[in-house]
C-alpha cells in the first residue's frame, strides 16, 4: 500500500491580531509566541513564501510589529506520525493481552519517518 501523503497533510489557518504587549518584536518571534505549536523555522519558512500576511501585505520576518496588526497565516503541516494499520505477514513469537514478542526482520523499519512513510513494524 502507498500513502498518498499529500492529502494527509494538515492545514494551519490562523486568523490573530498582535497584543500590544509585543510590540517591537520581530513578526517571527512575536508568532512564535502566539502560535507555540509552530516552530520558529516553520514560521520563518512561512513568512518567506509568502504564506504570512500583515494588515492584508507581506512582511519580512525581522520586520517589528507595534501591535494590534492583523495577521492571518496559512501553511500547511506534514503529518509526522503516519500510523495507519497495514496487513503485513509478521513473525509473532508470543502474544497475549498485555505483550507481543516479534521476530523483527533485519531492514523492516520500526516507525513511520522521512523516506519510509508506511510498510513499517508500526503500520504491521
Amino acid at each position: 500500500m502507498v500513502l498518498d501523503m499529500a492529502s494527509l497533510d494538515h492545514q494551519e489557518h490562523h486568523n490573530l491580531v498582535i497584543p500590544p504587549a509585543l510590540a517591537g518584536k520581530r513578526l517571527d518571534l512575536a508568532l512564535a509566541e502566539l502560535l507555540p505549536h509552530l516552530s520558529r523555522n516553520r514560521l520563518q519558512s512561512w513568512i518567506q513564501k509568502g504564506l504570512v500576511w500583515v494588515n492584508s501585505r507581506t512582511w519580512r520576518a525581522k520586520d517589528k510589529v507595534c501591535g494590534n496588526e492583523l495577521v492571518e497565516v496559512r501553511g500547511t503541516l506534514p503529518l509526522k506520525n503516519i500510523d495507519i494499520p497495514q496487513i503485513m505477514d509478521l513473525d509473532i513469537r508470543y502474544q497475549d493481552a498485555d505483550l507481543i514478542v516479534i521476530n523483527k526482520p533485519a531492514g523492516l523499519v520500526v516507525h513511520p519517518a522521512a523516506g519510509n512513510l508506511d510498510g513499517t513494524l508500526l503500520n504491521g
